[in-house]
C-alpha cells in the first residue's frame, strides 16, 4: 500500500476513534452529572442544560465560527480534520443521547470520564485536528498579544468553570475542574507518549569514555562537538544525545562515574523523529 494512503487511513481512523471516545465521555459520563469539559464543549453542554435541546446541536453550532478562523488562518487540513473529529462527536453525542449514563457514582463518572475525554481528545491532536474551537481563537490571540495558547486556554476555562457554578451547583463546578485536570494530564501522555524523551547536553573533558559508555550501555548514539570555555577559555568538547525518561538516571551515573566535574543540561523533548534515534544493539 502506498504510504501517503496508509498515512491518511490511519489518520482517519485515530480521528475517528479519538471523536467517539470524546463523544462516550461527555453524553455517558459527564452530562448525566451536571459535569463539563473547559471550551466550547462546557459552553454547549451548559447551553443544552438551559434549552432542554440536545448537545449535538451546540457542539456543531458553536465551533462552526471557529473552524472557519481555523481554516483562514491555520490551514485547511487543520480546519478540515477538525470539522470531521467534531461532526464525528457530534453524532456520537446525538447517538447517546437517550441511553442511561454508564456508572451510578458521580466520582466514578468524573474518574473514568475524564480519562476517556483526555485519551479521546489526545488522539485527534496527535493527528492534526482539534475538538474545541477554544484553542483556535486562542492561538490566534496569542499571535496578537504576549500571552501563551495555555494561558489564554487557562483564562477561558476559569471563566467558563465560575460559570458552571451558577448554571449548575457550585460542587458540579468543582468536580468539572477535577475532570479538566484529569483529561489533560491524560492528552499529554496520549500526545506525548508515556516514554517522554529528553535531550542531554554534556561538557567535558572526558568525552569519549563517556559517549563509548553511552552506546554500550544504553544503546544509544551521540553526537560529540569540539568547543571552547566562555569564561576560563579552555578546549573542551560537547556531547549531545537524546534518550527516554527512564534512561536518564543511567546516563547521569555514567557521566559521573567517568567524570564528576562534567556539566550537564536536560531538556524536554517534545517529538523525536528521523536520524538513528532507535536504539543500537547492546553489546
Amino acid at each position: 500500500m502506498n504510504l501517503n494512503i496508509y498515512g491518511a487511513i490511519k489518520r482517519m481512523v485515530f480521528l475517528t476513534l479519538g471523536a467517539i471516545m470524546m463523544g462516550i465521555a461527555l453524553e455517558l459520563f459527564l452530562v448525566p452529572y451536571s459535569i463539563i469539559d473547559g471550551g466550547i464543549a462546557g459552553i454547549a453542554i451548559m447551553s443544552a442544560h438551559l434549552t432542554h435541546l440536545p448537545l449535538s446541536i451546540f457542539l456543531i453550532l458553536i465551533n462552526i465560527p471557529f473552524l472557519i478562523l481555523g481554516y483562514r488562518q491555520l490551514g485547511e487540513g487543520f480546519a478540515y480534520a477538525s470539522l470531521y473529529s467534531i461532526t464525528v462527536m457530534s453524532l456520537t453525542t446525538h447517538f447517546l443521547y437517550h441511553i442511561d449514563p454508564f456508572p451510578d457514582d458521580k466520582l466514578l463518572a468524573v474518574l473514568f470520564g475524564g480519562m476517556i475525554l483526555g485519551a479521546g481528545v489526545g488522539l485527534v491532536i496527535r493527528y492534526g485536528g482539534s475538538l474545541d474551537g477554544i484553542e483556535v481563537l486562542s492561538i490566534l490571540i496569542s499571535n496578537k498579544i504576549k500571552a501563551s495558547v495555555g494561558t489564554i486556554i487557562m483564562i477561558f476555562n476559569v471563566l467558563i468553570f465560575f460559570i458552571a457554578g451558577f448554571v449548575f451547583e457550585w460542587s458540579s463546578a468543582m468536580y468539572s475542574i477535577v475532570t479538566y485536570y484529569l483529561a489533560t494530564k491524560i492528552i499529554d501522555v496520549v500526545v506525548e507518549g508515556i516514554n517522554k524523551s529528553k535531550s542531554v547536553t554534556i561538557i567535558t573533558q572526558k568525552s569519549k569514555p563517556i559517549s563509548d559508555d553511552i552506546v554500550k550501555i544504553l544503546g544509544r548514539t551521540t553526537t560529540i562537538m569540539p568547543a571552547r570555555g566562555g569564561y576560563s577559555g579552555h578546549n573542551t568538547e560537547v556531547i549531545y544525545c537524546v534518550v527516554s525518561q527512564f534512561e536518564l538516571a543511567k546516563l547521569k551515573a555514567i557521566v559521573q562515574q567517568n567524570d564528576s566535574k562534567a556539566f550537564i543540561a536536560v531538556e524536554q523533548v517534545s517529538d523525536v523523529f528521523g536520524g538513528s534515534f532507535s536504539r543500537k544493539k547492546k553489546v
